[in-house]
């Protein structure tokens, strides 16, 4: 199995271009995974709400719920 560092450095032996593209891919797939689990959760909370395991709350109550993390 390949170590991260064992990664590192077979990356820094390609090309400047190859490792800039291994950049953007890299930056791209994390922007999509991020998206997925903020959809995910969107989905998660809408179905405890529409099952009625919350409450709506004003922004008052979210901000002071927020703050109290």
């Amino acid at each position: 199995m390949a170590t991260l560092n064992s990664t590192l450095e077979d990356i820094m032996k390609l090309d400047y271009t190859s490792r800039e593209m291994i950049l953007e891919i890299l930056q791209k797939r994390q922007i999509e995974s991020r998206r997925e689990s903020m959809a995910n959760n969107a989905k998660k909370s809408l179905k405890e709400y529409r099952s009625g395991k919350t409450q709506p709350m004003s922004l008052e109550e979210t901000l002071n719920y927020l703050r109290s993390l």
